[in-house]
């Protein structure tokens, strides 16, 4: 799941990672609400790239909310962001699982994303 307050961001991600990987379906959302109401309804991702620049609620509010709760707190979160600060790396003492920084290389997120995934599903 890309979580993006910008249209063209998300579009960009989705086509080129499925683009890549056939076998890749992202669904994009664009802003942390409508990021969480797909979690409610069950729409639960294996991975989720989140921006932290986003009106209404920012990444670092959807990123505590997922980690507060049982079933989302263990969705792994890639910040992807053009936010370079050292504290956006890591929210507080929650680390998230990775951060890339805009603009970004596709080949170097699908790349980032495998691991993840990868190491994910061997614990």
């Amino acid at each position: 799941m890309a979580v993006d307050d910008d249209a063209d961001n998300n579009f960009s991600l989705k086509l080129r990672l499925e683009q890549i990987d056939p076998w890749c379906e992202v669904i994009t959302v664009d802003g942390g609400k409508k990021c969480l109401e797909l979690l409610e309804n069950n729409e639960i991702p294996d991975i989720i790239l989140l921006d932290i620049m986003m009106p209404g609620m920012n990444g670092w509010d959807v990123f505590v909310k997922l980690k507060e709760n049982s079933s989302w707190g263990k969705i792994p979160v890639v910040f992807l962001t053009a936010k370079t600060d050292s504290y956006s790396k890591g929210y507080g003492k929650i680390p998230s699982v990775d951060y890339i920084e805009k603009p970004y290389d596709i080949d170097d997120v699908k790349r980032r994303i495998d691991e993840i995934l990868e190491n994910v599903s061997h614990k």
